[in-house]
């Protein structure tokens, strides 16, 4: 079994997009479980859709009445803002062996979850951390505003999703605009607050469209729709590399920003 419900990288510029929050999930209509929204302890309620075979492990295994720590994709919509895709749930103390993220764990027919995850099932990183990689395109520092695109793998049927943006919040310098990044982030209300970065290389631009930065804030923050994986499977995940990957990785940064 799995002993982190975030996947370690296999890449060097591996994009993806995932993350884990500590919530009540509430569908909208009884009669269709799989749109509804997630609520937390903070008081937030954020939209959310059930993708893949959790929808089955929360009808036979899990108390809706409790909150759990539900392994989920981020996306960004205009103008409700932070989006999350439903695809596992962590919590090994309640739950037998079986996929790690719990979208496909087997349980056993007495195996029930009746209470919040125990301190056992906690993070190292703790409730509500994410892990973003993907190409920097706008940042802002001035009003902590960033957006990054992350690609996705190729579908079984050889066609190629399309890239998805996400609004953050965060500083991150104009100096490192269309470079792969790395971002340690934190979900605060309805935004995704950034705590940490890495740059690892820049990215290969396809022509000269947007291509250099604005001095009011650099790139191209677009429109964040799209994107959107089916399945449950490598939706927000992917390990699609940027042309960058294949010269090697550039320049390296570690930057933490002060609190």
């Amino acid at each position: 079994m799995r002993q982190h419900p975030i996947p370690p990288v296999t890449e060097p510029l591996q994009y993806r997009a995932i993350g884990v929050v500590r919530g009540t999930y509430v569908p909208t209509d009884a009669d269709q479980p799989t749109r509804g929204a997630i609520h937390t302890a903070d008081g937030s309620t954020i939209e959310a859709v059930v993708l893949g075979r959790l929808l089955t492990l929360m009808r036979r295994h899990l108390d809706l009445e409790q909150p759990h720590l539900w392994v989920v994709y981020p996306r960004s919509r205009e103008p409700e803002g932070l989006h999350l895709q439903m695809v596992g749930v962590w919590e090994p103390s309640t739950l037998a062996e079986g996929d790690g993220d719990g979208a496909d764990a087997g349980t056993d027919a007495e195996t029930e979850a009746e209470a919040a995850a125990a301190p056992a099932d906690a993070l190292p990183e703790g409730d509500d951390y994410f892990s973003i990689r993907g190409e920097l395109i706008y940042t802002r520092p001035e009003s902590g505003d960033l957006v990054v695109k992350v690609r996705q793998m190729p579908r079984a049927d050889g066609s190629r999703p399309i890239p998805f943006k996400l609004q953050l919040k965060g500083e991150i310098p104009l100096d490192h605009l269309r470079h792969f990044v790395a971002l340690d982030m934190r979900r605060q209300g309805e935004a995704l607050q950034l705590e940490g970065f890495e740059v690892l290389a820049p990215v290969a631009q396809r022509g000269s469209r947007g291509g250099k930065g604005r001095r009011d804030g650099g790139g191209d923050k677009g429109d964040s729709k799209g994107g959107g994986s089916k399945g449950g499977g490598r939706g927000g995940d992917g390990a699609a590399r940027p042309a960058a990957a294949r010269r090697g990785p550039g320049r390296t940064a570690v930057i933490r920003p002060s609190r």
